[in-house]
């Protein structure tokens, strides 16, 4: 089976996997989770990480952080992995779904702009849904498939409104917008590392901050706020939710090859869409002015997505469609969808993200192909 996204071990892995059990430490204690957490939160541009054991928990612990509590809403792209809206609905909220651009798969700016203006009200305690009396806490921009928003447009309209920014940069390691690597726009930024990730631990995630107090609250609440390192007492209802050492030693020997992994998604990238320029129907991501974006998931767009994807997977290549939309979903289906013509519909419908592992050969890109110039 040619994977959509396989991991690439080719570095220093076995190394510093083979340390941890020579030397024991195999639990959240040892060194290896303190300079995985270094080397994201360096790479993203941002003071503090701390290591989760997934980007979902990441998620949940910077809403936390944020100050979204029960009954609030989140503003939330339409176009997303589940884990976005789940997050929220760990801590009693919901999401406020707004639709995406057509060409970028991207938050709709434009239309979270007028409706901030037209169906919310800013009040000295907040900003309100008018329709439900409901608070807007924040707004968790997703940078979907490694591409980038106007991040800069996003957070000056949550600045005007009140809004903590939560930047979902789980699929972005290694994406820049404006010379600014993600997740380190928002006030947190949260990224996996997930098996099928541009650099994975097998699973886990780090939030990344510049504020140096919610980042030492957040690596309390990971420890089930074990408030003494001696005696079990343990000072609020905390998570185990910190990611072990053997896991952040992958992680730490993956973002040692970052750059070239990067840089390698994109040759993949130009090479799938030069060769499919002209075939069929075949549309691209469009990429936003200003992005730079790491390429995680080569997708395309086409009216025959189902055609495609019996046909790759009669030959053991495996494509996927893109995430129902969250308003599809039945918890999510009462939520608000901020739309005007359901463009999610559209992207969801249309796209398939096609085999893009970083060590995928010049052979195997040309196999999927052909299996594709042959379905037209």
């Amino acid at each position: 089976m040619l994977l959509l996204s396989g991991p690439n071990l080719s570095g220093n892995e076995w190394k510093y996997v083979k340390d941890c059990l020579d030397s024991g430490w195999v639990s959240s204690v040892g060194s290896y989770v303190g300079a995985f957490e270094e080397a994201v939160a360096h790479q993203a541009g941002c003071r503090f990480g701390v290591a989760t054991v997934s980007g979902t928990a990441a998620l949940h612990l910077a809403l936390l952080l944020a100050g979204v509590q029960r009954g609030d809403y989140v503003i939330l792209p339409n176009i997303t992995f589940v884990a976005s809206a789940n997050s929220m609905r760990y801590l009693g909220a919901d999401p406020l779904l707004v639709d995406v651009d057509e060409k970028t798969w991207q938050m709709d700016l434009d239309l979270l702009e007028e409706y901030l203006a037209e169906a919310c009200e800013l009040r000295s305690a907040g900003l309100y849904h008018k329709a439900d009396g409901r608070r807007i806490s924040a707004v968790m921009p997703v940078h979907v498939l490694g591409q980038m928003g106007d991040m800069p447009r996003l957070c000056r309209l949550a600045e005007a409104y009140g809004l903590k920014v939560v930047e979902d940069a789980t699929e972005a390691m290694g994406s820049f917008f404006a010379g600014r690597h993600s997740g380190s726009y928002g006030l947190m930024g949260c990224f996996s590392f997930n098996g099928n990730k541009i650099v994975t631990c097998g699973g886990g995630g780090v939030l990344v901050t510049d504020d140096e107090g919610l980042a030492r609250r957040a690596k309390h609440l990971t420890t089930q706020a074990k408030a003494d390192p001696q005696r079990y007492f343990h000072d609020e209802v905390g998570f185990n939710y910190r990611l072990v050492n053997v896991s952040a030693a992958i992680g730490l020997a993956q973002m040692e090859q970052l750059e070239g992994f990067v840089e390698r998604k994109r040759q993949i990238a130009t090479e799938y869409m030069k060769a499919l320029e002209g075939v069929g129907d075949i549309g691209f991501q469009q990429v936003v002015e200003g992005s730079q974006p790491n390429w995680w998931l080569f997708t395309v767009a086409t009216r025959r997505q189902e055609v495609l994807l019996s046909a790759l997977r009669a030959v053991e290549i495996q494509a996927r469609p893109l995430w129902v939309p969250m308003n599809r979903l039945p918890m999510y289906a009462n939520s608000p969808y901020v739309q005007r013509n359901d463009r999610s519909a559209f992207v969801h419908a249309r796209c398939l993200s096609l085999p893009c592992s970083t060590d995928l050969s010049a052979s195997d890109l040309l196999r999927v192909v052909e299996v594709i110039r042959k379905a037209y």
